[in-house]
């Protein structure tokens, strides 16, 4: 699993259904990412709003479907 923000790619260590949690923290503000979800030889990608950004003092990201 993974995020991709601003072309970074972001490991993902889980996910529930309105957060993330990511493996390394960064700084980014408000913005829109990728979720990219591999299973097998099947890959699932869909667009998320991170409403609060991502802050380096928490792995726990805040998404938000992209409509």
């Amino acid at each position: 699993m993974r995020l991709v923000v601003n072309g970074s790619f972001i490991p993902i260590t889980h996910m529930g259904g309105d957060f993330l949690l990511i493996a390394k923290s960064s700084d980014h503000p408000p913005c829109e990412g990728t979720v990219i979800l591999r299973v097998d030889q099947t890959e699932r990608q869909w667009r998320v709003s991170l409403p609060q950004g991502i802050s380096k003092t928490s792995n726990r990201v805040a998404v938000g479907l992209y409509k």
